[in-house]
């Protein structure tokens, strides 16, 4: 099984923790993976830069572009990883811009994946339908989960549709258009998590964009299979030494 699937079927409030490959510094990608391993996270993902990450807000657009200038690509990444499974057997999933992944091969890519242990992808800009089409046959052939992303305006056809194809969780993001941290969830936003709900999907649901803290954090749980952390644990990383994670770790938790 899936290591994704995995703690999906045996762990309720999940957190994955989202950090970008590269950042703050070029060689620190294995290290981070190690400390959140050894804290109480439950996946991890890892973002490949990109210079145009449109899905992404001011906080993970810096820490992408510091990454770019120290060197970070794709290739030095899957470098990066070549010994990760000797230390550790949380789930790893790659979240990063479908350009540099055509331009690196997406065949090639997916092969590389595999062969470095991640267990599923993340790809904002590619089209569930295009997805399904074109290159589900190579994630599955790599055994590659692809998660997709939902927001407040997609529709419920197309998210019927989202769910018919995933084979992993459905990333829920909440009502704001960029990635980002925020103090608490408003009215609109728990409607949205309880619509969702009441729609009975088969896959598990982790809300994403906005989860900063302790209190956003129990919202999400309390509307969902767990929470993503991106722009407050980049924020976190800028200003602590990464032997500290399992404190920001603890800090969610509450």
């Amino acid at each position: 099984m899936n290591r994704i699937n995995k703690v999906l079927e045996t762990k309720k409030n999940i957190l994955s923790i989202y950090f970008t490959a590269g950042y703050p510094n070029l060689d620190d990608t294995e290290k981070i993976i190690n400390e959140l391993s050894k804290s109480d996270v439950d996946m991890i993902e890892i973002g490949l830069p990109f210079s145009d990450p449109l899905a992404d807000g001011p906080t993970i657009q810096k820490s992408s572009t510091i990454a770019l200038k120290n060197g970070m690509n794709t290739e030095n990444l899957f470098v990066q990883l070549k010994n990760i499974r000797n230390k550790t057997n949380i789930p790893l999933i790659i979240m990063g811009y479908f350009n540099p992944i055509l331009q690196f091969g997406v065949e090639k890519f997916c092969k590389s994946c595999n062969d470095v242990g991640i267990d599923g992808m993340i790809i904002p800009d590619l089209p569930v339908d295009i997805y399904e089409k074109k290159y589900k046959p190579l994630f599955d052939k790599h055994g590659l989960l692809n998660m997709f992303l939902i927001t407040p305006q997609t529709s419920d056809k197309r998210i019927k549709f989202i769910d018919k194809v995933s084979n992993g969780f459905i990333y829920m993001v909440s009502s704001f258009s960029i990635t980002g941290a925020v103090n608490s969830f408003g009215f609109e936003q728990k409607n949205y998590f309880k619509r969702i709900n009441k729609m009975n999907l088969k896959s598990k649901l982790l809300i994403g964009f906005g989860i900063s803290n302790s209190s956003t954090f129990k919202d999400a749980i309390e509307n969902s299979n767990g929470a993503i952390i991106g722009s407050a644990f980049i924020n976190f990383l800028k200003e602590n030494k990464i032997e500290d994670i399992g404190k920001f770790v603890q800090l969610i938790r509450g």
